[in-house]
């Protein structure tokens, strides 16, 4: 009778435990597993190397120890920007790698293709690379946050910007012909309202596609003085190149997953380059203003320990490093409760958090209803030598 009521007692114990390391997939007393996807081959590699950044954050921070105890056992699948990969990829990281949760998974196309498989499955996708509008919808996506700025704020900013630099000229736009694409494209329409279709005029491509040297010239012909392309690094280095070989002497802008020197400007031409605009919430470790700053002195030593040989032009390693961090503090916040409903729980309480890395001014805030990571930018224009800030921290309600 005794031993009966000692394993009730037993099992009632147990029930009312919360779920923790032990019944978490992927979590052990000394390691959580997390996954990851990128385009580490292929037409999106420059991005890619968002991944390897991250690889070489969570190294350092399992030479410092790890998280609580436990080592960070980081998968990453490269799945060469195929949606189809990205599937298949995601299956393998939950069902035969059993991972606790997704971490920075990049490209628009590939979170898609997944998203509705993770949320099946019930696991978490943090700070996914991609701004597609439609994952900052927390109602939606409830397992997820996102890691960069939306491309809906992320347009209207260029939009409004262009309003006011050039507010009586036709602007030509150049998009990739999928979500990433066409959410900035829907950002223009909905600050040029009734004038869009009077003063817009556009183009698309298709990832595949070898080059965008006719869409370039189909957009110059139509007179416009500004240039927005919203794409991936290669098409961007493409059009940039073809619009000055064609001596179009437009007001260029880029996306910022387009923003890499290494991966955008030095293939378009450094001469080429002058000119163009970007938004961005980094500070540039390559400008000299920057030269004494503890974040920017911080992360050079650490490129140069992690990733030996790199290009730091190359700032999509500087995303992955502010990965890192930002999965770092969502670990530490979890304190030794890394059951998924705490990691996303965590990753939806970022107060105020400042990385060593952005720009003063720029802080993140999360919450149940803001799965957002980033929402502001500063302009930034390439001098031939160096990006030049100017202007203020703004974001999609700035005028």
């Amino acid at each position: 009778m005794f031993r009966s009521i000692q394993l009730a007692c037993a099992l009632i114990v147990a029930l009312s435990v919360p779920c923790r390391a032990s019944d978490t997939p992927g979590v052990t007393a000394t390691e959580i597993k997390i996954g990851g996807i990128f385009p580490l081959s292929g037409a999106a590699s420059s991005i890619g190397q968002v991944g390897r950044g991250v690889l070489a954050y969570v190294q350092s921070i399992n030479d410092r120890g790890g998280i609580n105890g436990r080592k960070i056992n980081y998968v990453t699948l490269d799945d060469a920007y195929s949606p189809p990969k990205a599937f298949e990829h995601a299956r393998r990281l939950v069902e035969s790698d059993e991972i606790a949760f997704m971490f920075s998974q990049l490209g628009t196309a590939g979170n898609t293709a997944v998203a509705k498989y993770l949320a099946a499955k019930k696991v978490p996708t943090i700070a996914i690379v991609t701004g597609a509008t439609k994952f900052t919808n927390a109602k939606d996506y409830p397992l997820t946050t996102t890691g960069l700025v939306s491309y809906d704020t992320e347009g209207k900013i260029y939009a409004k910007y262009l309003m006011r630099a050039l507010p009586t000229a036709k602007y030509a736009i150049l998009f990739q012909n999928d979500d990433l694409g066409r959410d900035y494209v829907n950002a223009f329409k909905a600050v040029l309202g009734a004038d869009f279709d009077k003063r817009v005029v556009t183009a698309s491509y298709e990832a595949t596609e070898p080059t965008v040297d006719s869409q370039v010239v189909a957009l110059k012909s139509s007179g416009a003085q500004a240039l927005f392309i919203a794409g991936t690094p290669k098409f961007a280095a493409q059009a940039i190149r073809r619009a000055a070989e064609t001596g179009w002497k437009a007001t260029v802008i880029i996306n910022f997953p387009s923003s890499s020197v290494a991966g955008t400007l030095k293939p378009a031409g450094l001469e080429n380059s002058v000119g163009v605009i970007v938004g961005t919430p980094n500070k540039d470790p390559e400008d000299q203003n920057w030269k004494d700053d503890e974040g920017v002195r911080t992360y050079r030593a650490f490129f140069d320990r992690y990733l030996a040989g790199s290009d730091i032009t190359n700032t999509s390693y500087l995303t992955g490093y502010q990965q890192g961090m930002l999965l770092e503090q969502v670990l530490k916040q979890c304190g030794d409760d890394f059951s998924r409903d705490n990691i996303i729980k965590q990753a939806k309480s970022l107060k105020n958090l400042v990385l060593p890395t952005a720009l003063p001014g720029i802080r993140i805030n999360t919450s149940e209803n803001n799965n957002m990571i980033w929402t502001q930018l500063q302009l930034q224009r390439w001098t031939g030598t160096r990006w030049e800030q100017f202007g203020e921290i703004l974001d999609a309600s700035s005028e």
